[in-house]
């Protein structure tokens, strides 16, 4: 059993910062590429910013600048720490994670993991 749990959301005025984390937990044999989505009311989900393993780094455009991502892979968390927030960065937040879990000993299964969501909202 594996489980991602985000914590950071709330409310925040236009220009200002929060932090999310996302810390996995369980069964975990292997923690690969993490990383933050976004879905607004009516909109599809969009990836919002991804690192890998080793520590790569990938943004949409529109938060890239005012965006950062990071992990601590000691920990199994992914932290994406917003700034500058727009009101158009209001969303629910869900953190994605690849992670392999073992089936025997001699093989794993790897899958895509989400957490439930955390709501941003930006607004005066």
């Amino acid at each position: 059993q594996v489980q991602l749990v985000e914590s950071g959301g709330g409310l925040v005025q236009p220009g200002g910062s929060l932090r999310l984390s996302c810390a996995a937990s369980g069964s975990i044999f292997s923690l690969h590429a993490m990383g933050w989505y976004r879905q607004a009311p009516g909109k599809q989900r969009e990836l919002v910013a991804t690192i890998s393993s080793g520590g790569s780094t990938n943004y949409v455009d529109s938060v890239k600048g005012r965006f950062t991502i990071s992990r601590d892979n000691a920990k199994n968390t992914v932290d994406l720490q917003m700034n500058s927030l727009k009101p158009d960065g209001t969303s629910v937040y869900y953190c994605n994670a690849k992670i392999s879990t073992k089936l025997t000993d001699w093989s794993q299964r790897t899958q895509d993991y989400w957490g439930q969501g955390t709501q941003v909202t930006v607004s005066s």
